[in-house]
This record gives structure tokens, sequence and C-alpha cells, in this order.
């Protein structure tokens, strides 16, 4: 029996892929271990999606060769979809594995260390090629306590200037219906009370399916991921099913009427933004402009009742001017987004907007993305402000300690933090339980009683 380690680095469909990958070790016999531990294996799952997300991969890579030289460290991933040579050429790594090669882990690995004594030390790479249909994975038990990510769909075809993931996951491949579906009901036998939809772009789900019928990706009303979440709504035992985040164009009045009709949709949508201004929308090549977003944000308000709605939107894109800016912080005010992920540009190797005139000094970047921050967490603020005094339903998760008490701690169907005083031997809670709000724990966290 041999130790595991793994680590996992970037988004939530890493996350889904590094515990599908965990279970199957398991499965084999192998003992999984802290990352901290000294082990026999490391698995490092990357990232790419920043110059940052590079180096912390690296870093984490070495940082497993110093805790054990002798140990085989495993780099799989984006970073080793993007990386080139500099995977071959790096001594701490032994095994470079593609994402298309994740489902075949244990197989992958165990043929490695059949033949590693045979060979000289040189890191062996797995076939790299972009693979044209999904990578069926299944998850039986996660991390999670009460929610489940499903990972849909995987790669994406929009290509955005900025950024370099379309050439580290591929172009878009959608998972079979059936799939999913028989990967929640295992989920909900297993005691998991909300599923979370999630992908590269899962707006996309679907478009593989309609290749050649001359349909638009986002044709209005027929989306492939609404007729998902209509299936999904219909097993019994799931209480509550969210999305990740999605593609404005995909919100129109008759898909959100769709989605509203489903009771089990939380109220609780993410539609990346990025900027508010068309002009550095075009430069970054998104497929929408201001006014298609602001036509998705409000046929979602005019069918669901004070729906959450969240966005990301970077700061100082190459050409940013001032003007454009305030465009931006204007449209942001104008919108009232319940939560705003900012980040600061950073320019990524590979990609159209790392070689654009007028990149943007930091310090300009640093003073725009503060503006946004203390915009965000004035917005934030209004909008759990309004479930002070009102009723919710909220799948409790964890207890936690805070400031010397202990509280059971979970969502609303919109997401919105709640923490319930409890002893501080309370169990830890898979439960649905109505409560009152009544003022702020933390910024972030309401302090709610329950209702009797």
């Amino acid at each position: 029996m041999k130790n595991v380690a793994l680590h996992n680095l970037g988004c939530k469909v890493n996350s889904y892929e590094i515990e599908v990958m965990q279970q199957m070790l398991q499965e084999k016999g192998y003992n999984i271990v802290p990352f901290d531990e000294a082990a026999d294996i490391y698995i490092v799952n990357t990232c790419t999606v920043t110059n940052i997300a590079d180096r912390k991969s690296r870093q984490m890579l070495h940082r497993a060769k110093q805790k054990n030289p002798d140990a085989v460290v495993v780099a799989v991933g984006c970073y080793v979809q993007t990386a080139g040579r500099k995977i071959e050429m790096d001594d701490s790594i032994d095994l470079a594995v593609g994402n298309n090669r994740k489902k075949d882990i244990v197989s992958i690995l165990e043929q490695y260390l059949g033949e590693r004594n045979k060979t000289l030390h040189d890191t062996t790479v797995m076939d790299m090629n972009q693979p044209c249909e999904y990578e069926e994975m299944t998850l039986k038990r996660t991390a999670e306590h009460t929610r489940a990510y499903i990972k849909i769909q995987d790669g994406c075809n929009q290509f955005c200037s900025y950024c370099v993931i379309p050439y580290a996951r591929g172009r878009v491949r959608s998972r079979r219906q059936e799939d999913v579906l028989a990967e929640i009901r295992g989920l909900v036998k297993a005691g998991y009370r909300e599923a979370v939809l999630t992908g590269i772009h899962i707006s996309s789900y679907g478009v593989d399916f309609e290749a050649g019928s001359g349909k638009s990706v986002y044709y209005s009303g027929s989306s492939k991921l609404v007729e998902l979440v209509e299936r999904v709504h219909e097993i019994d035992g799931l209480d509550r099913i969210r999305l990740g985040s999605l593609e404005p164009r995909i919100v129109t009045g008759e898909t959100a009427a769709r989605l509203a009709a489903l009771p089990k949709l939380c109220p609780h949508f993410h539609l990346s933004l990025q900027s508010g201004c068309d002009a550095t929308l075009k430069r970054m090549n998104r497929h929408y402009t201001v006014e298609e977003y602001r036509r998705s944000v409000k046929a979602l308000r005019s069918v669901f009742d004070h729906p959450a709605i969240t966005t990301d939107v970077i700061v100082g894109f190459p050409g940013e001017t001032e003007e454009e800016f305030e465009e931006t912080k204007s449209f942001l005010k104008e919108t009232e987004f319940f939560e705003m992920h900012v980040f600061k540009y950073s320019r990524r190797a590979g990609t159209r907007a790392a070689d654009m005139p007028e990149q943007i000094p930091s310090q300009v970047k640093n003073s725009r993305s503060s503006q946004l921050l203390a915009l965000e967490k004035e917005q934030s603020k209004v909008f759990r402000s309004r479930c002070l005094g009102k009723e919710a339903e909220v799948l409790f998760e964890e207890t936690k300690e805070i400031g010397g008490l202990f509280y059971r701690i979970g969502y609303t169907r919109d997401y919105v933090k709640i923490a319930v005083p409890v002893a501080a031997e309370a169990p830890l809670p898979n439960m649905l339980e109505k409560v009152m709000a009544e003022g702020f724990l933390t910024d972030e966290i309401l302090l709610a009683k329950r209702n009797r």
C-alpha cells in the first residue's frame, strides 16, 4: 500500500476532478495522506489561468519533491497542457498527465511505477492531444458535507483575448444527460441535498450535440442547459439546484421563465461581466454588449423575487481609459450586484491581450480595484440588509466557532450566509430549516434565530 498526497489548485472543475482521482486511487487500495506529510506519490492538479497560477503550480510540485526526493511527483491538468518543454525540463516532475487523461490516473500511475526502474529518470509526459469527446468521470462522494459540484461539460470555444483556458482545456465537450443524472442520483442517495452544475463554460452545454444543425449556440428558449436543469429538477430527494457561471446571452426572457418555473432552482445567478464598457468588451473579445447584459439582468429580475446576481470584473485591461473605467463603475452601480469578484488584469503569456499596446500601470490598476472593492462591499451589505426581518430557508453545512461562541452555519437559497447560535457539542448538520435573520454577525454573515 502506497501513500498518496493530493493538492488542488484552481477552479471548481479542478476540485471535482481531483476528488474523483482521489476516489479512484482509494478504490485501488492507495492510502491518502495530507499533502504536508511524507508520501510515496504526490499528485498536484495544476492551474494556468494566470502567470501567478503557473508559478503556484510549480511551487507545489517543487515542494513535493523537496518533501521526499524519492517520491513520484505527478503534475496533472492545465499547467501541464500549456507549459510545453518546461514540464520536461523540470527535475521535480516525474510524470505529467494532461487534462484528457485524468480519468486514467490509476492505470497511468501503475504503468509508470512498473516501468520506473527500467528507465533513466526522465519526466514521462503522457499524450497531450485535445480530446473530441467528453471524458467521463463519476463522483460518488465529496468533501463538501451538503452540496456536490457536478461537472457537466469541459472546454471553451470563446477565446477571450486575455484567456488561455481554451488552449488548456480544448473545445467544448458536453456530458451526456443520463450520466449527469445518474451521478446526482447516486450523490442524493449518499445524503447530498444540493447540486451545483459546473464546468468551464456551462452556457455552451450541448452545443456539440447540435453540431451541424445550423442553430446558434444561444438560440432563444431552447438551451440544452435549461433542458438539463429541468431533468435534474425531477430527481427525488434533491432539494436544491445551483448553476455555475453563465454567459449573459443565454438568459433570455423565455429561458429565465423556464428556470423560474423550477422551485428547486436557487435564485442565485453568476453572470460574468468583466467590463461595463462596450469598447473594452470588444478588445476582450467578449461576445455581448452592455445592453445585452442589462437585458439579461432585467429578465431574471422580472421572474424571480430579488434574485442574487453576482459577477466578475477585470480592471486595468490594456487600453482601459479613465472614461472607460468610469463607464464600468457606473454600470456596476446601476446593476446593484449582490457580490462582485474584482480582478486586476494580469498579463498572460500566450494570449492576444499580452501583446496589446497601452498596458495599464500597476498603481492605476490598484486604484481602480480599490474603488470597485469598496463599491462591492457597499452593495453586498445593502443586499444582505434586505434579508433582515424575513423568513428564509437555510441549508446548514457546518458548526463553527466565532468570537468564542458556536454557530450553525449555512446558506439561504440566494446564497446569503446565515449563523444560528448552538451548543458547542452540536453535531455537524445537513438540514434545511426556516430562520429569521435579525442582524449582522460579521460583514458577510447574518445572525438569525430559528422559527418555531
